[in-house]
């Protein structure tokens, strides 16, 4: 991992993410020092199952995907990550090793912020301290939502949830729009299904006129219809 560059205004970009809204400019300044830049091209993995967790990433540009990897090849993915978020938290404070592995799906820029730098800046700025409580209490509410998807919600569900979860908003006269952030192979890992039960699903949903389907865009013909549908 190279040394910190400010090739790009780190703090600048830093300050405009909400994680760090509550800190102090010189506070601030800490944490870019403690910042390292990490051009990751596509398909390379940011760290394996196992591995240390010596500080948390930050996605500038790309799209990185977390999952778990069973002995024989297979993987769950836990979550597709975009600009502006950051992955690597909980595993930090615990002082643990990784339990996912990282995989940048596109060609990524991610900022590296080291472990001590975030620690100092918990025990000096009790507001930065209660902004990263929160982070972590809403990521611990989302997963839990997951888990009710995937034990007390059908496949069809799950995928009419997604597509409504994500949806641009249309403005009156247009439809909703969602661009898939990830291959449907990963997506559909992502919503506990097989690649070809979402193929189906979206198949369905399109010939009952809900949606129409462009590669990775996906257009909304009626969200209220697609959000009362049942199968």
């Amino acid at each position: 991992m190279g040394a910190h560059r400010d090739s790009f205004g780190t703090l600048d970009y830093l300050r405009n993410l909400s994680l760090f809204s509550d800190l102090e400019l010189c506070e601030l300044a800490a944490i870019a020092a403690a910042t390292s830049e990490r051009r990751v091209p596509a398909g390379k993995e940011l760290f394996r199952c196992g591995d240390l967790c010596d500080g948390i990433h930050v996605i500038v540009l790309g799209r990185v995907k977390r999952a778990l990897r069973a002995p024989a090849g297979a993987e769950k993915v836990l979550d597709v990550l975009g600009p502006g978020q950051s992955f690597g938290e909980s595993i930090m404070f615990m002082g643990k090793p990784h339990v996912l592995y990282a995989e940048a799906l596109t060609d990524s820029l991610l900022l590296h912020v080291r472990k001590n730098a975030i620690l100092e800046a918990i025990k000096r700025n009790p507001r930065f301290a209660r902004r990263m409580l929160n982070e972590l209490s809403l990521r611990l509410y989302r997963l839990v939502a997951d888990i009710e998807a995937y034990t007390l919600k059908n496949a069809t569900e799950r995928v009419t949830g997604y597509l409504l979860a994500n949806m641009e908003s249309a403005t009156p006269g247009q439809h909703a729009h969602v661009s898939l952030s990830a291959a449907k192979s990963v997506l559909a890992s992502r919503l506990n299904i097989t690649r070809e039960h979402l193929s189906r699903i979206l198949h369905e949903l399109a010939q009952a006129r809900l949606i129409r389907v462009e590669g990775r865009n996906i257009h909304i013909l009626d969200p209220a219809a697609l959000r009362e549908h049942r199968v």
